[in-house]
């Protein structure tokens, strides 16, 4: 994890392992825009806010639950700032 100026960041491999998803969703994710990515220098490396990984793995239904019982309400959504 990585904090710069107080939020926090993952790498692609740690969003995925958080997720419990291939890194190669993340990408997908991240270029589908249901979480945004962002660069970190001039490398090609991509770094994901950890509220928004967090916040995707509660709209995520389990197995058991339905997804409309697990959307939170709007007010709490993190916006993209």
């Amino acid at each position: 994890m990585i904090n710069i100026d107080g939020i926090e960041y993952l790498t692609a491999s740690e969003a995925a392992e958080l997720l419990g998803v291939k890194v190669t969703t993340v990408y997908a994710y991240a270029s589908r825009g249901r979480i945004r990515s962002y660069r970190r220098g001039i490398k090609r490396e991509r770094l994901y806010r950890r509220a928004e990984i967090e916040a995707l793995l509660r709209l995520r239904p389990s197995d058991r639950e339905n997804a409309a019982d697990r959307l939170p309400p709007a007010d709490t959504w993190i916006p993209y700032s």
